[in-house]
């Protein structure tokens, strides 16, 4: 009886120690990180240590720059989605009265202009007049189903453009650049009565 409780101490001791050695040997794979190509090289005494130090900087900032390609392209693909969802909108962050006005810093976050399917809310500061003296106002309006909406893809973005009288005897064009890769964009209101007005700024989601 006591040889038989020995014999299989010995088996569940063994088998443990086995165990412990499978998993250790796979813990020992996981965590080995996989070589790059300078660091084969220089095991394999292909490379010095000053050049396998060159070679592994490019091959970092080489990885750098892959990771910094894919993010970017990610967000072109963000902003993308959000022009073609047609549920977005365009904060403006600076306004200039064309051909020559002064820059100026917009810094009312509840001004922008909004679109939801065909329906484009407008609240924006505009500088009316097409000589001196020209009169700040605000233009604050809701169109609903702008029936000559476009939107058109171009190499760096999309140009979308609309007309509106804005309930008014006047006729105003909105046309918006926008720039996928950074998300920017540059809105420019133009009238046959006024000088146009050009805005700077950024597309968000519409939430």
């Amino acid at each position: 009886m006591k040889r038989v409780l020995f014999l299989l101490a010995a088996v569940a001791i063994s088998g443990g120690m086995l165990i412990g050695q499978s998993q250790r040997a796979t813990k020992s794979h996981h965590d080995t990180p996989t070589q790059t190509q300078a660091e084969q090289k220089f095991s394999a005494g292909e490379l010095s240590k000053s050049d396998y130090r060159a070679e592994l900087r490019h091959e970092r900032r080489e990885a750098r720059q892959q990771r910094r390609a894919q993010r970017i392209a990610e967000y072109t693909k963000y902003i993308d989605s959000l022009v073609l969802s047609r549920n977005f909108q365009f904060n403006p962050q600076t306004m200039q009265q064309e051909p020559a006005g002064s820059m100026q810093v917009i810094n009312n976050p509840n001004f922008d202009l909004a679109l939801w399917d065909t329906t484009v809310d407008i609240c924006l500061p505009y500088i009316k007049g097409y000589t001196p003296p020209y009169y700040y106002t605000v233009l604050n309006y809701t169109i609903p189903n702008v029936s000559d909406l476009l939107l058109e893809q171009t190499a760096h973005g999309w140009n979308i453009s609309f007309n509106s009288s804005l309930y008014s005897a006047s006729s105003y064009t909105f046309s918006l650049e926008i720039i996928s890769a950074n998300g920017g964009g540059t809105l420019t209101i133009s009238s046959p009565w006024y000088n146009s007005v050009q805005y700077s700024g950024t597309l968000t989601a519409l939430y």
